[in-house]
């Protein structure tokens, strides 16, 4: 099982989030779950995501690690995920990815 950890060197996080429409927020985590089966979990470097979702459906926010920097960069160059965050783009007002690196960890106590 993959853990969210600080001192993973040179592992890549990356937070998008969209804002969206109550509306349209089925189709947009739809599309991104295609978009996760059918090309991104294939790239190289890609190890994990989740997608995650506000009560009023207004805002999905997506979670993923990769590798390196450079294998999400390669991954959105692409044409299939060119192709697909033209579409994506049309389900949302916004989206933002944004690169990260973990800078602390908080777990429940051990029993």
């Amino acid at each position: 099982m993959l853990t969210i950890a600080r001192d993973r060197t040179g592992i890549q996080t990356v937070i998008t989030t969209f804002e969206t429409t109550p509306g349209q927020c089925g189709d947009l985590i739809e599309a991104l779950q295609a978009a996760y089966a059918e090309v991104i979990r294939h790239q190289p470097g890609f190890i994990a995501a989740a997608l995650h979702m506000n009560d009023a459906q207004t805002r999905v926010a997506n979670y993923s690690q990769w590798v390196r920097r450079e294998d999400f960069m390669a991954m959105l160059r692409t044409s299939a995920m060119r192709e697909r965050n033209r579409r994506i783009a049309t389900l949302c007002t916004r989206f933002e990815p944004v690169m990260y690196e973990v800078a602390e960890v908080v777990a429940p106590p051990a029993p």
